[in-house]
């Protein structure tokens, strides 16, 4: 079958307890949501896949949690608040306001200005061409500290963070000094951001509240730093892929010197085809995540007074010097970065898409097939008695869910006819259903079925617990070894 669009994914997300639409009692809130049940549990796996992915499995990963607010100097300092705007652009006949990055200019025309003043480019929304010049925009939510503070007293003035990042940068020293790490070494975090979009939707897609999980990888200042990044982009690659997102959904996009940010040296994107019902193929794409290589500029622009190449002195403020000292050369000097950067609500949308698919069952009836990576899912298996009326039956399939809770997440159901049971735990991705019959009174074995193939065998249930815990690591060692 074709891919489904994210309406398809909107309405199952929604029907299943994946993502609710925040504060809908109240008629909503523009681009905000909820997760779930199923959802929470989603997000949740896939944070806790990436963690263990380079934290636990590589020795030269530390993790850390930042706070959202910090001083208002690391982001004076940082760059952001000189630097982090988006150009804005109003539609003067529809009042649609669009980013200017997404207006399509045409051949021969170098910049938007230019193409809005002759009328070349189009609004989206009702393709009038009678737009504004366009406008920066800071992007950075702000808030106020203080218990008397005033939204116009610039000293109480702060921002939620815009990027986890600058709060890994300014604890380099703290994490390089207690872990005693050598370089190259990286530090790990996983947190909130908070951007004011101007044109946010598509579902958690593009949100002003979002998840992030970053990795800043410290290096020398003489590594070769183009192929470090090409190096990531294989790693998490390989990372997405070996959790199920098919290759063909996933395309490279390296960032034009002219667009990057103005920390970057060079920037790749990982895109994923999140519109494959668009029919023209570069309109198909969004970025899932992207692999920057920013140089030495955050130590430096958190550091004491450091030089710049023309002698000027970049921070009057700091109290550190965030510089490394090669004990074995002797020497000090700044590390140079390379970042990777993934959203976990677009992570979470793309092992969605390329998780659905559809199945016609022997009754000819088409059934939702979430076919989540089993390392993903948010129930690893549903225990289903075969009949709800009888009490050894129904004793019996609660007792095994009892007995596998403790090590992984199981749920027992037993609202329906079997038929109904399965699909249910199909179309929320349940890779394992356990079934108790009365056969199983008997024989002290039950029916697995699996999820995909619709396969079943016959389980001794002292060897369910085992039998269902090593299929489980079978597939995240899978895991694991295509994300090497």
């Amino acid at each position: 079958m074709s891919a489904p669009n994210i309406e398809t994914i909107v309405s199952l997300a929604k029907r299943r307890g994946f993502v609710f639409p925040s504060s809908d009692i109240y008629g909503g809130l523009g681009s905000a949501w909820d997760y779930g049940p199923l959802g929470v549990e989603l997000s949740n796996n896939v944070k806790q896949s990436w963690w263990r992915w380079l934290v636990y499995n590589r020795e030269d990963i530390e993790g850390i949690d930042s706070s959202i607010i910090l001083n208002r100097l690391v982001w004076k300092y940082s760059g952001h608040e000189e630097t982090f705007h988006d150009l804005l652009v109003d539609c003067r006949e529809c009042k649609e306001r669009i980013r200017a990055d997404k207006l399509d200019l045409p051949a021969g025309v170098s910049s938007i200005q230019e193409a809005i003043e002759k009328k070349l480019v189009k609004c989206p929304n009702c393709d009038s061409t009678d737009l504004t010049p366009p406008r920066q925009f800071n992007t950075m939510l702000r808030t106020t500290l203080g218990a008397a503070a005033e939204e116009d007293d610039p000293t109480a003035l702060a921002y939620l963070r815009p990027e986890t990042a600058q709060g890994i940068f300014i604890n380099f020293l703290n994490v390089q000094q207690t872990m005693r790490k050598k370089l190259p070494f990286g530090i790990a975090q996983i947190g909130k951001a908070f951007r004011n979009e101007i044109t946010p939707g598509n579902f958690i897609l593009r949100t002003r509240e979002f998840e992030q999980m970053e990795l800043e990888y410290f290096v020398r200042p003489d590594d070769e730093h183009f192929k470090l990044v090409d190096y990531w982009v294989d790693q998490y690659v390989g990372w997405y892929t070996g959790l199920g997102i098919n290759r063909e959904n996933l395309h490279l996009h390296e960032v034009p010197q002219s667009e990057l940010a103005h920390y970057s040296r060079r920037t790749v994107d990982i895109m994923y085809r999140y519109f494959p019902e668009r029919a023209e193929e570069e309109r198909q794409w969004e970025e899932l995540m992207g692999i920057a290589y920013r140089t030495d500029f955050d130590l430096k622009s958190h550091s004491k007074n450091p030089e710049t190449e023309d002698g000027k002195r970049i921070n009057q403020d700091s109290t550190e010097d965030l510089s490394y000292f090669d004990e074995a050369e002797k020497k000090r000097f700044y590390p140079h970065v390379i970042e990777p950067s993934a959203g976990v609500n677009r992570s979470m949308l793309a092992f969605l898409m390329d998780a659905y698919s559809e199945k016609t069952n022997d009754k000819g009836e088409k059934r939702v097939v979430l076919k989540l990576h089993p390392e993903l899912a948010p129930i690893k298996t549903a225990i289903l008695p075969l009949a709800r009326n009888k009490p050894e039956i129904v004793g019996m399939a609660k007792a095994i869910k009892r007995s596998l809770q403790p090590v992984l997440r199981a749920v027992y159901d037993d609202t329906g006819g079997i038929g109904k049971l399965y699909a249910r735990q199909d179309e929320i991705g349940t890779p394992y259903c356990v079934t108790v019959d009365h056969q199983s009174l008997e024989d002290e074995a039950v029916t697995v079925r699996d999820r995909d193939t619709w396969e079943q065998e016959r389980i001794k249930v002292a060897d369910l617990q085992g039998h269902l815990l090593t299929r489980l690591a079978s597939a995240r060692a899978e895991q694991l070894v295509n994300g090497e």
